[in-house]
Order: structure tokens, then C-alpha cells, then sequence
């Protein structure tokens, strides 16, 4: 019989973790480019015949707060709350997707007791395309192309390009004047290694999307394959 104890206790605390009932575990959130923050809202109940306290929540990352109406932890039988997640955008675009973990207080500390989860949709009125240019050193001088297309709405004209080197040279073609560009990159050499940022700078409303960075690398050649077949 002892060696039921360990696991009567374990489902105990299994009953104990899955007693927060989440009226949805994942959300999707859709916001605009020059939004700061997103919030999301998850709804929740304590369907257990006890009080539950929630110990611990963690999104694994400075950039989101999780918060609690009232500051309330402590939720009785049928008792319902809400948790609120605040996502501080930054530099962030495109999908991000972030997992909130809960722990309470009587459950193990691994793994959490439940997850929930937040995907962000970030527009950018600006979008580069490849973001990053390769050549291997040895090989040919080739100029390499990205492609700088601007969101509807609008607008967008890129004012500047200033790469940090002078190991590439780069040209700006006018696709479409304020809607599309193609920046045209050529190393100047391809005998050894060589990095270049290439800061694009536009006359974009949103202040934190004015400026765009593009990379140009000469890298060297990836090791010969030796494994014998």
C-alpha cells in the first residue's frame, strides 16, 4: 500500500493543477504598425472545491507583463478572474508568439501547472526582402538584389542608403516611386571575409520603422564534405 501513496498523491496534484478552467487557452491578436503595446484578456474559473492560489505566471521574457484583475491571486470555488497579458512591441514585427505559464501554489513546480498561449500579429509598413546578401569568398563578384516594398496606404520613400563599409557598393532603383525599391549590392571583394550594414532610411510616419537595416556578407566557404560513402 505504501507504494500507492506517491501516486495518489501525484494525481492529487495533478486535480489540483488542472482546476483553473481558461474559457479560451490561445488567442490571436491582429494590431497596427504604430501600435506600442498589445493587450490580450483570458477569462478564467476555479471549478475546484477548493481555493486555488496562483503562484507564479511567467511569459519567459521582459517585453510581457501578466497581470491580474484587482491583483486578485486567490480564487475560491466558482470564483472567476481574469488575466491580463501586455506585450511591449519594440522593434518586434511579423508573428510573434509568446507561452504563458501558471503555476499554483500546491502544484509541482515542474512543469507548470497550464499554458496558455498569445500570437501576436505585427504589420511593418516596410519589408525587406532578403534582409541579409552572401557571397562566399574565392567565389564570383555577383551583385545581389533586395527588394524593398512598402505596406498599402500611404506613401513610403526610402531618402537614404548608407552602407557602414565601403567593401560593397550599392545602388538604389526606383521601382515604383514611394511603393517599391530595389537595392542592387555588389562586393567590391570576394579574396577574403567582409560585413556591411546598410542602413536604409525612409520618410516613414512611425518613427521606430523609418529605418530599415539590410546585411551584405562575404563569407567563407563552407568545410568539404569528407565522409566517405
Amino acid at each position: 500500500m505504501k507504494f500507492l501513496i506517491p501516486f495518489y498523491l501525484a494525481l492529487a496534484a495533478f486535480a489540483q493543477a488542472a482546476c483553473l478552467d481558461f474559457a479560451e487557452t490561445s488567442k490571436e491578436v491582429h494590431i497596427t504598425a504604430d501600435a506600442e503595446t498589445a493587450a490580450v484578456e483570458f477569462n478564467f474559473t476555479n471549478k475546484s472545491g477548493n481555493p486555488v492560489t496562483i503562484a507564479k505566471a511567467d511569459a519567459g521574457c521582459a517585453c510581457m507583463k501578466i497581470l491580474f484583475s484587482g491583483g486578485k491571486l486567490t480564487y475560491g470555488p466558482g470564483e472567476t478572474g481574469v488575466l491580463r497579458a501586455v506585450f511591449n512591441i519594440g522593434n518586434a514585427s511579423g508573428s510573434v508568439e509568446k507561452i504563458i505559464a501558471l503555476w499554483l501554489d500546491t502544484a509541482p513546480t515542474n512543469p507548470p501547472s497550464q499554458s496558455i498561449s498569445v500570437r501576436i500579429q505585427i504589420p511593418t509598413p516596410i519589408t525587406l526582402e532578403p534582409k541579409t546578401l552572401k557571397w562566399e569568398s574565392g567565389g564570383k563578384p555577383e551583385p545581389q538584389t533586395v527588394h524593398i516594398r512598402m505596406a498599402e496606404g500611404k506613401p513610403i520613400h526610402v531618402t537614404a542608403i548608407k552602407p557602414s563599409t565601403e567593401e560593397f557598393s550599392c545602388e538604389l532603383k526606383v521601382v515604383e516611386e514611394g511603393r517599391s525599391y530595389d537595392l542592387v549590392v555588389t562586393p567590391r571583394d570576394v579574396t577574403k571575409p567582409a560585413l556591411s550594414a546598410i542602413r536604409i532610411e525612409t520618410d516613414c510616419e512611425i518613427q521606430k520603422h523609418q529605418v530599415q537595416q539590410a546585411f551584405a556578407v562575404v563569407h567563407k566557404p563552407a568545410p568539404a564534405d569528407k565522409t566517405s560513402h
